[in-house]
């Protein structure tokens, strides 16, 4: 960390601090949104006191952060990762039903703290990211950011482009407005999507691109239409493609695919360091902290 991250502070200097619900996202243990949920749980103390209260602050370098009484350290470098997800696992770290999930399928024990980045359906195959950068992970998903999900139908029915016009201008669903979805109709699965949906008579291949993230939302969008999902298969995520990866394997992002994340997304710590918020401390921190 610069000098410059430990900037002065009235009279003293500004110790590495920052929000502690910025810090459990930062190591991985939730989103901070989930970080926030665990906080008014009463589920985290700080040396040994429950901190309920959101506007919290910790030394980082001081302070002992627990969660259910584990204690939570802060990362030397985050991770992230991409998995082809396949068919029949859910898209949760864990299931008191013992049904299969996608930690199964990825290195936890290698990363303490890694998570999913947003979710697919059970029945859904595709590109997700995973990660133990909750900030990242959280811009990734704002739909502020508009960063686009790609996603290939195969839908019920014979459709016609003029069908695709109310996904296009932004249809209703019951939840509220969507906005509008970029969308075409294929003739054949690109070589490089990953999938291997087969078309038959009575059915019409869909690609979509949505910057949203609501439950089942593509699916719910195709339905609104009156054509029904069959199969639902993801094969980019911004800029991130799956490019060849199998089915229930991952890999480790390279460098130029992490940069490209950041860009798409803004680089939201950089941003709010220039706005100068009550947080300008906490991002010039974090911002040396997931320097690799």
């Amino acid at each position: 960390m610069t000098d410059d991250a430990r900037r002065i502070e009235g009279n003293g200097p500004w110790p590495h601090t920052m929000r502690l619900q910025r810090f459990l996202a930062r190591a991985g243990v939730a989103s901070r949104r989930g970080s926030e949920n665990l906080m008014t749980a009463g589920r985290v103390s700080v040396n040994g006191v429950v901190a309920c209260e959101l506007g919290t602050k910790i030394d980082v370098d001081r302070d002992v952060v627990e969660v259910d009484g584990m204690r939570v350290s802060w990362p030397a470098e985050a991770v992230y990762l991409m998995l082809h997800k396949p068919s029949g696992y859910l898209t949760t770290m864990s299931d008191p039903q013992g049904r299969p999930t996608v930690a199964e399928l990825v290195p936890c024990d290698r990363y303490p703290g890694l998570f999913p980045v947003g979710r697919l359906d059970m029945d859904t195959t595709g590109l997700l990211l995973f990660t133990t950068d909750g900030d990242l992970g959280q811009a990734l998903l704002h739909p502020s950011r508009h960063v686009e999900k790609t996603y290939l139908a195969l839908v019920d029915g014979s459709m016609s482009d003029r069908e695709l016009e109310p996904l296009r201008k932004g249809l209703v669903l019951d939840d509220g407005p969507c906005q509008p979805a970029r969308c075409s109709l294929l003739e054949t699965v690109p070589p490089d999507a990953g999938c291997s949906f087969k078309r038959v008579r009575g059915t019409s291949l869909v690609e979509i691109d949505i910057h949203e993230g609501r439950k089942n939302q593509v699916k719910r969008m195709l339905g609104a239409v009156h054509h029904p999902v069959l199969e639902l298969h993801r094969p980019a995520f911004g800029p991130l493609r799956l490019n060849g990866l199998a089915s229930g394997s991952w890999r480790e992002l390279e460098r130029a695919e992490l940069d490209a994340l950041r860009e798409a997304i803004g680089d939201p710590i950089k941003e709010h360091a220039r706005q100068g918020g009550p947080d300008h401390q906490d991002a010039r921190a974090t911002k040396e902290g997931t320097r690799s």
